[in-house]
C-alpha cells in the first residue's frame, strides 16, 4: 500500500487513548476551578452555589463517561489518584469555610439555604473524589489502596448520613464494606487498623439502616460486629449502639413488644460492657443498667427495677448515684404497694442536693397519686417544706404540688383533710415569698385560681367552714395594688357568704337584708343611702370589720367613690392597740388616699388622712404600723411620694397653701424611721423642706396677708435643716438623674432666695450677704438668678443695696462673658448700678457712679449699631451728661469737662442723637472758651430728656 492510499483516522486504541486524556483533562480542569475557588472565596462574593454545582455537575458527567473507557494504564490511574485527594483537600477547606459563611449570613434565611446547598454540594464531590478513587484500582506503589479508597467512602456516607441523605450514605458504606472485605492489609496499615474500619464501617452501616427502618440488617450488623472487637473502646463503641438502638425504642412508650426488644438490646449492651474487665467501660455499665432499669419499670416489672437499683446503688462512685434512682425507687416500691419504703426514698431525696426540682416533683406526684388520702397530703407537705430548706424552690413547683394535693373534687376520699393540709402549706411563709414581685405574677395568679376553685367546691357542698378556710388562703396571693380591687373585692364578697352560711339563719338574715339594701343603694347610685346603711349595718348582731370591708370593695366595683371613702373611713374607727383587724390600717389609708385622689377637690381630706397615717406612725411606732423591713420602707415611702407628688400637682395650680401643707408633709415622713433607720436619701426631705418655705412665702403674696410671727419661726427652722443637708450633698452636678437624688440649680436658687427673704424679715443683713456670696460661688448659680436676686434685694420691703450691688455686679460679669451676652439685661444692670451707686455714694463722691458709665462705653465700643439698647443708650448720655450742671455751677471745672466729655463719648455711639451731639460740641467750645477768660458764667450744660 502506498502512503497516500493509508487512511488519516486514527486507530480504535489510539482513538481510546485520546478520549480517556480528554475526559481526564477535563476532570483535572474541573478541579482546579475548584481548588482557584477555595482560595478565593473568603475575599470575594462569588456565588458558591452556582460554582460548586456546576463542577460537580461537570465531574459526574467526565467521571461516568471515563468509567466506560477503562482499563487504564498504571500512569493514568496514578493520575486519576492523585485527582482524587486534591478534589477531596479542595472539599476539606470549603467544609472549613462553610461554618464561617453560615454564621456570617445567619440574619438571612436566604443566606442560611445557600450554606445549606453549599454542603450538599461539597457531599456530591467528595463522594466523586471516592469515586474517582474506586475508579483508579491499584496502583503500583500506593500501599492498601482499597482500604482507603473505604476510607473516603466511610467518610462521605458519614456526611450523607447527617444530611439525612440515608439511601446514599447505605451506598457508600456498601462500596467500604466489599473494599475492606476484599483488601489485604500490608505493613503500612496493619491488620488492625482495617478491623477497626471495618467496625465503623459496620456501625455506621447499621445506624443508616435503622433510619431506614430496616431493623433486622440493623441489628445484624451489630451481631457480625462482635468478631471485630479487639479492644475495650471496640467494645465501648458496639455497646453504645446497642443502647442507642435500645433508648430509641424505649422513647415508644405504648407499644409493649418495642419494650422487650429495648430490653434485649441493653442487656446486649450491658453484657458487652461486663466482658471487659479492666472496667473502663464501668460507667457505661452503669448507664446501661439504669436505662434496663427504665425499660423494667414501664414493663411494670417492679421486682426487676428494685434489683436494678440495688446493684447501681453498690458501687462506690458517687457519680454513678444518678438522680433518677430514688425517683424509680419510689415508683416501683408504689407499684409493690409498699408505701413506707417509698416513703424512706422520697425523705432521702430531701436531703440529696444532687436531685433536681423537677425529678423531686415527678416522685411526689407519683407518690400522690398511689397512696393518696390524708398520709399522701402530709407527706408531700412535710417533704415540699423539706426541700424548701435544702434549696431554692420555684413558685411553679409550689403549684404543682398544691393543684396535685388538693385533688379533683371534693366528692374523693379525705378531700377535706387535704384541703387542709393545703391550706397549711399555701399559708407557711417562706411559700408565700416564693410568690412576690412581678417575675411570678403568672404562678402567683395560677396558685389563687387554685386555691380559689378548691373553696368554690366546698362552697358548693355547703362546706362553707372549710371554703372559707381556702377563700382566705387565695387572699394571700391577690397583690395590694389598685389594679386587683376587682379580684380583692370578690374574695371579700365570698367569704362574707361563707361566715354567713356558718352563722345563725335568724341573725344572719338580719345582715343579708342590709346588705341587700346597701347593694340597692348602689345601684341607684344613691350615696347618701348607701353612706347611711353602712351606719345601720354596724348595729346588727353578726356585724364584723369584714363587712364594712366588703362595702368598700362593692362601692369601689360600682364607681361610687364618696360611699367607699365613707365606709373605709369608718373602719378606721375600729382600730385599737392590740385588736385583730382583718386588713391592716396602713392599708385602709393608703386605699382612701388612692380613692380620693381619683378626683379633683378632695385634697383637704387626702391632707387629712396623710397626717393621721404620720400621726398614727408617731402614735403606734413606725415598725408597727407602717411594718418592718423593705415593707415598712416602701409604705413609708409611698405616702411620702404621693405628699411630694400632691404638692407639685397642687402647687402647679396656684393652691400654695395647701402645696406647703403637702411639701411639709413629705418631709416628715421621709424622716420616720423604719427599722430604726430613717431614710438614707435625704435630698428628698431637702427638697421638700425648700418646696414648703417657697409655697409659704406664695401663700402670702396671694391672700395679701403677711406671715405671722409663729410662720416666720418655723421657716426659719425648716430652712435651717434644709441648709444642713445642703451642705453634706453636692449641687447641680448631675441634671439628669433621678428627681429624688439630686438636687437640681433651680431648687438650690429656691433656697438661696426663700433664706434671702425669711433672713430679711429677721432684719439679718449679714446672713442675707453671706447667703447670696455662697449660692454666687456655687455650679447651680447663673445670670438669672443673680439678676432676680439683685432686683428683689432693690425692691423688698427690707432693701440690701450691698446684697444687690454685689449680685447685679456678678451678673453683669457672667453675661459680659458669654459668647452673645443678652444686652437688654445689661443695660438694665448698668442702670440700677448706677441708681445704686448714686443713692448711696451721693452726687459728690462719685467716682463710683462714673466707673459705671465708664464701664458702659466700653461695653459700646465695637458693638454693631443697635446692638445695644437705644433707649437705654440715650438715657446713659444725657444723665451722664447732665451730672456736669452742679461742678459747673460750682466752678469746678475738670469735673464738669470729666462728666460733658463721656455724656459726648456715649451720644457718639447711639443712633438718633445726632442734634444733641450737635448742642454738646457747641456748649462745650462755649464754655472752654469762658473758662480761657476766667468766666464762669451761670450757664449750664442741659438737655431735656
Amino acid at each position: 500500500m502506498r502512503i497516500a492510499e493509508i487512511s488519516s483516522s486514527p486507530s480504535p486504541s489510539t482513538q481510546h487513548q485520546q478520549d480517556s486524556q480528554f475526559l481526564l483533562s477535563q476532570i483535572e480542569s474541573s478541579i482546579k476551578h475548584l481548588e482557584h475557588f477555595s482560595s478565593t472565596l473568603n475575599n470575594t462574593n462569588t456565588n458558591t452555589n452556582t460554582n460548586t454545582n456546576t463542577i460537580s455537575s461537570n465531574l459526574r458527567q467526565s467521571l461516568t463517561q471515563l468509567s466506560q473507557l477503562g482499563p487504564f494504564s498504571s500512569e493514568f490511574n496514578l493520575h486519576l489518584w492523585k485527582l482524587s485527594y486534591r478534589l477531596w483537600n479542595s472539599c476539606v477547606d470549603l467544609s472549613n469555610l462553610n461554618p464561617k459563611l453560615r454564621s456570617s449570613s445567619s440574619s438571612s434565611s436566604s443566606s442560611s439555604s445557600a450554606a445549606a446547598a453549599l454542603s450538599l454540594d461539597l457531599a456530591k464531590l467528595r463522594h466523586i473524589a471516592a469515586d474517582i478513587l474506586s475508579l483508579a484500582g491499584n496502583v503500583s506503589g500506593v500501599p492498601s489502596p482499597s482500604i482507603k479508597s473505604a476510607s473516603f467512602y466511610y467518610k462521605t456516607g458519614l456526611i450523607w448520613h447527617d444530611l439525612r441523605r440515608f439511601d446514599l450514605a447505605s451506598s457508600c458504606f456498601e462500596k467500604a464494606t466489599d473494599l475492606l472485605s476484599n483488601s489485604n492489609a500490608t505493613a503500612t496499615v496493619s491488620a488492625d487498623d482495617a478491623t477497626k474500619l471495618l467496625l465503623d464501617v459496620n456501625l455506621a452501616r447499621s445506624r443508616t439502616a435503622w433510619e431506614l427502618s430496616d431493623r433486622n440488617l440493623a441489628v445484624a450488623l451489630l451481631s457480625r460486629s462482635k468478631t471485630l472487637l479487639l479492644c475495650s473502646d471496640h467494645y465501648g463503641s458496639l455497646a453504645n449502639q446497642y443502647l442507642a438502638f435500645g433508648k430509641s425504642l424505649l422513647s415508644k412508650k405504648n407499644e409493649t413488644e418495642s419494650l422487650s426488644e429495648a430490653l434485649k438490646l441493653m442487656k446486649e449492651a450491658l453484657d458487652l460492657c461486663e466482658k471487659v474487665g479492666d472496667g473502663n467501660l464501668r460507667e457505661l455499665r452503669w448507664k446501661t443498667l439504669r436505662f434496663i432499669s427504665a425499660v423494667h419499670l414501664q414493663k411494670e416489672e417492679y421486682e426487676s427495677v428494685i434489683k436494678c437499683v440495688r446493684v447501681l446503688r453498690q458501687s462506690d462512685d458517687e457519680k454513678n448515684q444518678h438522680p433518677s434512682l430514688p425517683v424509680m425507687a419510689v415508683k416501683a416500691w408504689l407499684g409493690l404497694r409498699r408505701f413506707g419504703e417509698a416513703e424512706k426514698e422520697l425523705r432521702g431525696m430531701v436531703v440529696n442536693t444532687g436531685i433536681p426540682e423537677g425529678v423531686w416533683l415527678s416522685a411526689v406526684e407519683a407518690y400522690f397519686d398511689a397512696a393518696g388520702g390524708s398520709a399522701g397530703a402530709e407527706t408531700a407537705k412535710g417533704l415540699f417544706l423539706g426541700l424548701m430548706g435544702r434549696c431554692h424552690v420555684s413558685a411553679g413547683a409550689a403549684v404543682r404540688v398544691a393543684h396535685r394535693v388538693v385533688g379533683d373534687g371534693v366528692e374523693s376520699e379525705g378531700s377535706k383533710v387535704r384541703a387542709k393540709v393545703v391550706a397549711e402549706l399555701v399559708s407557711d411563709d417562706r411559700v408565700v415569698a416564693l410568690f412576690a414581685g412581678e417575675a411570678v405574677a403568672k404562678e402567683r395568679m395560677a396558685m389563687h385560681a387554685v386555691l380559689w376553685n378548691c373553696a368554690a367546691d366546698f362552697f358548693r357542698s355547703k362546706d362553707y367552714g372549710t371554703s372559707a378556710e381556702m377563700f382566705e388562703k387565695s387572699m394571700l396571693y391577690i397583690p395590694y395594688d389598685i389594679e386587683s380591687k376587682i379580684l380583692r373585692a370578690k374574695g371579700f364578697r365570698v367569704l362574707c357568704l361563707c361566715h354567713l352560711g356558718l352563722s345563725q339563719l335568724d341573725r344572719a338574715l338580719e345582715y343579708i337584708n342590709e346588705a341587700e339594701k346597701f347593694k340597692i343603694y348602689l345601684q341607684r347610685s344613691d350615696h347618701d343611702g348607701a353612706i347611711s346603711q353602712i351606719q345601720a349595718m354596724t348595729t346588727c348582731l353578726d356585724f364584723t370589720t369584714d363587712f364594712i370591708s366588703l362595702s368598700a370593695h362593692e362601692a369601689v366595683a360600682c364607681r361610687a367613690l364618696p360611699v367607699a371613702v365613707a365606709a373605709l373611713s369608718n373602719l378606721l374607727n375600729f382600730y385599737t392597740p392590740g385588736k385583730s383587724m382583718p386588713t391592716t390600717e396602713i392599708v385602709v389609708l393608703r386605699t382612701l388616699v388612692t380613692i380620693l385622689t381619683q378626683q379633683p377637690g378632695n385634697e383637704l381630706e387626702v391632707v387629712k388622712f396623710i397626717k393621721r397615717a404620720h400621726n398614727r406612725a408617731s402614735e403606734l411606732g413606725s415598725d408597727l404600723f407602717f411594718g418592718k423591713g423593705e415593707i415598712g420602707r416602701r409604705e413609708r415611702n409611698w405616702f411620702a411620694v404621693t405628699s411630694w407628688n400632691l404638692g407639685t400637682r397642687i402647687g402647679k395650680e396656684g393652691n400654695y397653701e395647701l402645696c406647703a401643707e403637702f411639701f411639709r408633709l413629705a418631709s416628715e415622713i421621709c424622716c420616720v424611721p423604719v427599722d430604726g433607720q430613717a431614710e438614707e436619701n435625704n435630698v428628698m426631705v431637702c427638697k421638700s423642706l425648700i418646696l414648703t418655705v417657697s409655697s409659704m412665702i406664695a401663700s402670702e403674696k396671694q391672700r395679701k396677708a403677711a406671715l405671722s410671727e409663729s410662720e416666720v419661726n418655723e421657716a426659719v427652722k425648716l430652712l435651717d435643716k434644709a441648709g444642713k443637708i445642703l451642705k453634706s450633698i453636692s449641687t447641680g452636678t448631675r441634671l439628669n438623674d433621678d428627681q429624688f437624688t439630686t438636687i437640681e440649680p433651680d431648687l438650690f436658687f429656691i433656697y438661696t432666695f426663700s433664706a434671702y427673704d425669711i433672713k430679711g424679715r429677721l432684719n439679718d443683713l449679714a446672713s442675707q450677704q453671706l447667703l447670696v456670696k455662697s449660692f454666687a460661688s456655687s455650679k447651680a448659680c447663673n445670670s438669672k438668678h443673680l439678676l432676680q436676686i439683685g432686683l428683689t434685694a432693690l425692691q423688698a420691703p427690707q432693701s440690701n443695696h450691698e446684697v444687690a450691688t454685689f449680685a447685679l455686679n456678678e451678673c453683669l460679669s457672667s453675661l459680659l462673658s458669654s459668647p452673645s451676652p443678652d444686652f437688654e439685661n445689661v443695660a438694665l444692670i448698668l442702670r440700677k448700678l448706677i441708681a445704686v451707686a448714686s443713692i448711696h455714694k451721693g452726687d459728690t463722691d462719685d467716682d463710683a457712679v462714673y466707673g459705671m458709665y465708664k464701664q458702659a462705653y466700653q461695653i459700646m465700643v465695637g458693638l454693631k449699631e443697635g446692638e445695644y439698647p437705644t433707649e437705654e443708650g440715650k438715657w446713659l448720655a444725657m444723665t451722664a451728661w447732665n451730672r456736669a450742671a452742679l461742678p459747673v455751677r460750682l466752678g469746678q471745672i475738670e469735673m464738669a469737662k470729666k462728666w460733658m466729655n463721656i455724656g459726648m463719648e456715649l451720644a457718639k455711639r447711639i443712633p438718633g442723637m445726632e442734634t444733641y451731639k450737635a448742642c454738646m460740641e457747641d456748649f462745650v467750645d462755649c464754655f472752654q472758651k469762658k473758662c480761657n477768660v476766667q468766666n464762669n458764667g451761670e450757664n449750664r450744660p442741659q438737655l431735656v430728656e
